[in-house]
């Protein structure tokens, strides 16, 4: 819990310090139960961020119940947001199914005029982030595509946000192949959740954010290993990272029209299920060659960047899931990767990016690239037939997008983290995606 005065009975104090060379070094102040954070000579956001929540992960190890957080002098209010939402991300604990015994914890926050709007705004964002963290920690026996809709949903409808959820009756009037090929020979029935924000003006066109929603992957007929099963309850987290930024932006009433879709399945074997080889249909009207049971992400995604398109009047497009393991291999686990048919909105979502901390990098898409998921029997494959695996995966969805606008994220890497490489991360889910998107949406 942070609250916003100096509370002169606090147990600790946390101060962070710039000036000098070294950034987020910790060292004890002359009471001992004073922590300094030195921030180095450039405090930007982000520093802030990081330094905040090492605070206050410190000083609950030291086991610290009430805290008063000092900035160094005064703030603008985008730093000292920073600061909050560093401080709050770090109060974050996994739901556990077993007895769990932590202590209270109460966070003063010292703050300047802009203090209270800044508090405000990032408490509506650390909820966020940490609702979207919630869903992708939870194990799919306990997060099927219906549990996760009515998630969802109510949480949208607490905001006034417009709901729908479409059964696969639905969907296959509407001639989702595709999404219906991966989620129809599940046990728990495919669902196409839909959140509708509307605080722009009436006439403007929404911007859609598409989250894949696989909320269990066996790999279908191309069997995952059993390590690999295990890591697949996290393979939701672009659906749950749309939510999220959906949810801030309206608990925050931001002036514009997004729409959420989410493709909500599960991949499992059963004797209907599709095979490599198997030549889909899909929303759009192309034909598919299916080369890979475990490339089914891609699939659902091209029905429901059309479903946003066509159905909802999408003026752009992002769509965002962790897609391929290549990603990591390439960028790591503290970067996404990021394709774009269109330069102006690339550029406004690393100006987003940058103002959250969040890292994406553009990969390219030359026309070659293009040919590794042409098919020989049908308009596209959705594997590539000469590697590159993350570029050919965006490139799939992006043929999809059409002549929109379109950005896709891929945070294989970054959705989850077994060691966190933030000082606001806890290992398991971070919350990737949630504060760019929100960023993106709300503008300068």
């Amino acid at each position: 819990m942070i609250k916003l005065w100096n509370q002169e009975d606090a147990a600790w104090r946390l101060e962070l310090q710039s000036g000098g060379e070294d950034a987020l070094s910790l060292r004890m102040g002359e009471n001992p139960r004073q922590l300094l954070v030195a921030l180095g000579s450039d405090v930007t956001p982000e520093l802030l961020r990081r330094a905040a929540a090492k605070a206050v992960k410190t000083a609950r190890e030291y086991g610290a119940e009430t805290a008063v957080l000092e900035a160094p002098g005064p703030l603008s209010r985008e730093q000292l947001t920073a600061m909050a939402l560093g401080a709050s991300l770090a109060e974050y604990r996994q739901e556990c199914w077993k007895e769990c015994k932590d202590k209270p914890f109460t966070l003063y926050l010292a703050g300047g005029e802009d203090g209270e709007a800044a508090l405000a705004e990032a408490a509506v964002l650390a909820k966020a982030v940490c609702f979207a963290r919630d869903l992708v920690n939870c194990p799919a026996n306990k997060l099927t595509p219906m549990d996760m809709a009515q998630k969802m949903t109510e949480a949208a409808q607490k905001r006034g946000v417009e709901t729908l959820v479409l059964d696969e009756e639905q969907a296959k009037a509407l001639g989702m192949e595709a999404f219906l090929t991966v989620g129809t020979s599940a046990t728990h029935p495919a669902r196409l959740i839909v959140l509708r924000y509307k605080g722009g003006k009436p006439e403007d066109a929404p911007i859609a954010l598409v989250g894949k929603g696989v909320t269990c992957d066996t790999g279908g007929y191309c069997l995952k290993t059993p390590a690999g099963l295990k890591g697949t309850r996290g393979d939701m987290a672009g659906g749950a990272a749309v939510c999220g930024a959906v949810l801030a932006l309206a608990e925050n009433h931001v002036p514009v029209n997004v729409t959420a879709v989410i493709p909500a399945v599960e991949n499992r074997l059963a004797p209907d299920s599709f095979i490599p080889g198997d030549v889909i249909g899909s929303m759009s009207g192309k034909t598919i060659e299916v080369g890979n049971t475990d490339a089914e992400g891609r699939l659902i995604l091209a029905d429901a960047v059309t479903y946003a398109i066509k159905r909802e009047g999408a003026a752009k497009v992002v769509d965002i899931a962790t897609l391929t393991g290549a990603v990591v291999q390439m960028l790591g686990f503290t970067t996404a990767g990021l394709m774009t048919n269109n330069d102006s909105f690339y550029e406004e979502f690393q100006a987003a990016a940058g103002r959250c901390g969040e890292q994406y990098w553009r990969m390219p898409d030359f026309p070659e690239y293009k040919k590794m998921i042409e098919s020989p029997v049908a308009d596209i494959s959705n594997v590539s037939s000469d590697g590159c695996g993350s570029i050919t995966a965006g490139l799939f969805v992006g043929a999809f997008a059409g002549d929109t606008p379109w950005i896709h994220l891929d945070i294989a890497g970054t959705a989850w983290v077994d060691s966190p490489r933030r000082e606001y991360q806890a290992k398991g889910a971070t919350g990737a995606g949630v504060l760019a998107l929100y960023e993106l949406c709300k503008g300068k």
